[in-house]
């Protein structure tokens, strides 16, 4: 009796010892946030997209997403895919899918086709600026890989 919880017990201690081995090979250090997936812009407006920066996209995407700062106009503001330099590739809009006469967040949904981008790019969002004064522009950038 006395050998059988002798073995019971080293066998127990080795599946310990191999689970937090295997378990410890399995965490990775954090990778560090390169300055290319990080967002740009108008920061401080973003409260979040279905997207992550840094996130490979393809095909046709079906974003939802928050922002604040009056971007929406008629209860629509406008999306964009940047190429790597910052080159306009296609254009969407941003619908507003509550309240958006409010400078609080306000909830949207988009759909956009990456068909023919690949690379490094970006998914801007921007305000609706019907004055046309530039200095009344606001965006932000979410960096992504087109595929």
């Amino acid at each position: 009796m006395k050998n059988t919880t002798i073995k019971i017990v080293f066998v127990v201690v080795v599946v310990a010892i191999l689970g937090f081995v295997i378990f410890k090979s399995n965490v990775h250090a954090p990778t560090e946030v390169t300055p290319t997936a990080q967002i740009t812009g108008d920061t401080a407006d973003f409260v979040s997209l279905s997207v992550m920066p840094g996130a490979t996209v393809s095909g046709q995407v079906t974003v939802v997403g928050s922002i604040k700062g009056a971007y929406f106009f008629e209860a629509t503001a406008r999306g964009a895919l940047l190429d790597a330099n910052k080159n306009v590739f296609k254009s969407f809009p941003l619908t507003a899918t509550g309240e958006w006469m409010t400078s609080d967040p306000v909830a949207f949904t988009a759909t956009f086709d990456t068909t023919g981008l690949t690379g490094p790019g970006f998914i801007r969002l921007s305000n609706d600026n019907p004055s046309g004064d530039p200095a009344r522009d606001k965006y932000i950038d979410i960096p992504v890989v087109f595929q």
